[in-house]
């Protein structure tokens, strides 16, 4: 697990260096500035985001974060774990607890399969604030191996 956060997040690793267990993380404080950046990006400017006095009168008695704003920060992890020339294939998420303003999300991802002849990896995916878990999920990628070999990405 250290050896993730001691490399050079730039370089990744084939599929050879992987091991079940090794995780990275990624941390991100969310501003008022990214929500709006994020609304504007995407087209979605639902007022829960963006409308402070609309969001009071929801279950949330507040603004909060595009959840799909939080679970972007897993695909930051996977640039980092597996890292370079990963190609995601599936993330399923399930979203847990809201995300405010303020709050860091700290975003990981743990390798717990790997098949060699078709050069896949299975991540758990985890968004949390604090202890608070606020979104779960699974990742199937594609890893690019030593030996340079496309990966067949189909099936």
């Amino acid at each position: 697990m250290d050896e993730v956060r001691q490399r050079d997040p730039r370089q990744g690793y084939a599929l050879e260096e992987l091991t079940v267990g090794m995780q990275a993380s990624y941390r991100h404080t969310l501003s008022d500035a990214d929500i709006v950046a994020f609304a504007e990006l995407t087209g979605d400017h639902n007022p829960l985001h963006l409308d402070e006095e609309f969001a009071r009168r929801t279950r949330f008695k507040g603004r909060i974060a595009h959840g799909m704003l939080s679970a972007s920060f897993i695909s930051t992890v996977i640039a980092q774990l597996p890292g370079p020339g990963t190609i995601y294939l599936s993330q399923s998420l399930n979203f847990r607890a809201p995300v405010r303003i303020g709050d860091t999300v700290e975003a990981q991802a743990t390798v717990t399969e790997i098949d060699a002849a078709k050069k896949r990896v299975r991540l758990a995916t985890v968004c949390r604030v604090g202890t608070v878990v606020v979104i779960d999920g699974e990742a199937l990628v594609v890893v690019p191996s030593r030996a340079g070999v496309a990966p067949d990405v189909r099936s």
